[in-house]
């Protein structure tokens, strides 16, 4: 706990039996008081492995809901414990569990409502091993979306995630999609709620077993992504009512 905060990590897991236990060893279980998995319908052993490393609540899809639908389930198992914080923590070891203090501190200050991981913030990309496509993608989505929102992140593509349970009971993200735009949907909607976000320099790494969507999952996101900045301007211009968005 954090000022009597309680702090909740959520793992959305989809084959990630590889990674699960290395990333487990490094959540900081003195500050954090307990752990989600859920579990997308994995071929692989990541529900044993979860049940070894005795997580605190495992959740199993009967069918693959998607990435998004994954987070619902996510956010909707540590609102229902309890949880004052919610870190979603990818993993697949792409992410550096060790921030999960630093993430909670801001959070659990009353300073922000909701804190990324930002990838992009010093040279911790292009030096894990972010492919040269990938990061130019990045870039360029990212502005397009700063202008659009009228807002100043370094990247939305992250998957390092931390928010309060007054943002969580705030936004409509079970609206959203259940694939990968779920992301960018989630934090459209909290700028539209007038939250401020902060963000923290992340490293990452890029290897085999950490997780990456294809060229055609890639392309159906990009396009996701430009469409929901769009639908935010033209919602705060009173041209379009979008169901993702509270009035």
């Amino acid at each position: 706990m954090i000022n009597n905060k309680k702090i909740v990590v959520v793992l959305p897991a989809y084959n990630a039996a590889k990674t699960l236990e290395i990333t487990y060893s490094e959540i900081d279980l003195t500050m954090v008081d307990e752990v989600i998995l859920v579990d997308d319908r994995s071929s692989d052993k990541t529900v044993e492995v979860a049940e070894k490393l005795g997580i605190h609540h495992i959740i199993l899809h009967e069918q693959n809901k998607g990435y998004g639908g994954n987070q619902k389930s996510c956010y909707n198992k540590a609102l229902e414990i309890g949880a004052d914080i919610v870190i979603m923590l990818h993993p697949d070891y792409q992410y550096t569990p060790k921030l999960i203090p630093a993430m909670a501190s801001l959070l659990g200050s009353g300073l922000y409502h909701v804190v990324l991981g930002s990838r992009i913030l010093g040279k911790g990309a292009l030096a894990g091993g972010m492919p040269m496509i990938k990061y130019i993608s990045n870039r360029a989505l990212t502005l397009i979306q700063n202008i659009l929102m009228n807002a100043k992140l370094s990247e939305y593509h992250t998957g390092y995630r931390a928010f309060t349970r007054e943002v969580l009971e705030s936004v409509n993200y079970n609206a959203n999609s259940d694939n990968f735009v779920f992301d960018n949907q989630m934090l459209a909607q909290i700028w539209y709620a007038g939250f401020e976000i902060a963000e923290i320099t992340c490293p990452t790494k890029y290897f085999d077993d950490a997780s990456s969507i294809n060229l055609k999952n890639s392309t159906i996101y990009g396009i996701g992504v430009l469409k929901t900045s769009v639908q935010f301007r033209l919602q705060k211009w009173g041209l379009l009512k979008s169901k993702i968005f509270k009035n």
